[in-house]
Parts: C-alpha cells; structure tokens; sequence
C-alpha cells in the first residue's frame, strides 16, 4: 500500500512511548494523524508537534472509541492505517501470599477482566471499528486494498513470566485474533496484523534507569544482540513496514532483539 501525502491514520497510546514514536514516524512520510489517548496534555502536544490532531479516547468505553473514530474521520477522512498501542492492565499472581492472613488468596476475577478489557476487548474494539469504516470506501489500488490494522502483542504473549498472567494471555489473545480477523477482512482488501515487542526504552522503563541501575544495565545484557533495549523508533519503523508493504498480511511479528535465542 502506498503511503501517500494526507493519507489518514489513527495511533492509538499515541501520547507517549511505541505510539509516540509510530505517529511521528507516520506523520514524517506525509500522513494525517489522529493520536487516541487519555493524556490530554501529553497527546495535544505531540499531535501538534506531528501536525496531527489529538482525540481524548478511553479504550475501554465504546462510546469514548466511537467518538474518537468519527473526530478524526471528521479532520482527516477515512483512516487507512491504524496502529494500536493503547493498554490498560493490573499486575498479580494466580495466587499471591497475603501476609495479613497468612495465607494464599487469588488474583481476582475482576483484576482479571479489568486487564481483558483493557487489552484483548480494546484491541478487538478498535480493531473492528476501523475496518467498518474501511469496508465503505473504495479500493486504494489494483489489489482492492482499503487498509491496514497493526495490533500492539507482546512477548510475553509466548514468554509469559511470573506476575504476567494477566498480561501475558491477554497478548496471547491479541495475537490470537490476527489470523480470524484477516481471514474475515480479506475480501474487503483489509490487513490485520501484530507486532510482539520485547524489552524497549519506553518512559516506564526508562524510569528504572535512575532508580535500579543494576537492574538496568541486567535488562540490557539480556538481549542477545544488540545488547540494549529496543529504541521506539525501531518499533516505529516496522510498523511503516507493515503498512507499506501490501504482501504482510495476518502476520505476528517478534521484534526484541532475539531474547528467546538460548544463551551460549
């Protein structure tokens, strides 16, 4: 798909982080962006620093998606490319120790479906409502392509650690939803894809800099090669990659510097 001048697209978690990067790297190759996000003040800046517009968007309120969706139809058009990176999780064990008690007590239901919500439903509501929106435009080209949906997995969708139950399987599930969903949209020439980050210098973690340097530097020997965490505009950059590329299709993308490689 080419990515021509004013073409629209939609960043979701565009405020900060892999989102930040993937809206500015959009907006350098010409596109319209709309940043979905809950920080007002973080996503007005950088849309207009990107030339983009900003809509306050809740992923986990269909209303609040609905809305985002036709502000930026509204400025830009019908999105052709949409990147979601938007997620709301809780961290737990399946069963934690509760020292009040002295005892186990499990991680709750609703820690559970909190984090459901805000990853694996919100990827499927943003998902879903961009391509009804891409279903009723014309073809871009010969191939019948109307658009491309990039959803944001994780590692820990295959490498799941303690603590990650939550988040881990609900990664799971996003990847999990690439291949129905392409299958579904393949004759109204829509793409579904994901990409599964590994360990990258986010602001969350690059917090961690300063406060555990030890754990730090750990983090970034973790890393077969290169020995760093990944820079958000490697993510970014794959992400105009998929859009770009007409041929990905229904793909789940690892991109963390070979983690998984064994050690020597």
């Amino acid at each position: 798909m080419q990515l021509t001048e004013g073409m629209a697209a939609v960043v979701t978690g565009g405020a900060s982080g892999l989102g930040k990067a993937s809206a500015k790297a959009l907006a350098d190759l010409g596109l319209k962006v709309t940043i979905f996000d809950i920080d007002e003040e973080g996503g007005r800046a950088h849309a207009e620093a990107i030339g983009g517009i900003f809509a306050k968007v809740d992923i986990t309120d269909e209303q609040s998606v609905v809305e985002g969706f036709d502000r930026a139809r509204d400025a830009h058009g019908q999105e052709r490319v949409t990147v979601h990176c938007a997620m709301t999780s809780r961290r737990g064990k399946t069963l934690g120790w509760d020292k009040e008690k002295g005892g186990y007590k499990r991680l709750s239901t609703e820690d559970y479906a909190y984090g459901a919500e805000g990853i694996l439903v919100s990827s499927y509501r943003i998902a879903s409502h961009s391509a009804l929106g891409m279903a009723n435009i014309e073809p871009l080209n010969d191939d019948g392509e109307r658009g491309c949906i990039t959803l944001t997995a994780s590692v820990a969708a295959q490498d799941g650690q303690i603590g990650q139950v939550i988040y881990g399987s609900c990664k799971a599930g996003v990847n999990g939803l690439v291949l129905p969903m392409a299958r579904d949209l393949m004759d109204l020439g829509i793409r579904v894809n994901s990409v599964m980050p590994g360990i990258f210098a986010t602001p969350l973690m690059l917090g961690m800099k300063d406060r555990n340097p030890q754990m730090w530097d750990q983090l970034n020997a973790s890393v077969p090669f290169p020995k760093r965490l990944g820079e958000p505009e490697e993510f970014a950059s794959l992400i105009c990659e998929i859009a770009r590329n007409s041929y990905i299709n229904a793909h789940q993308f690892r991109l963390d510097g070979a983690i998984r490689m064994p050690p020597k």
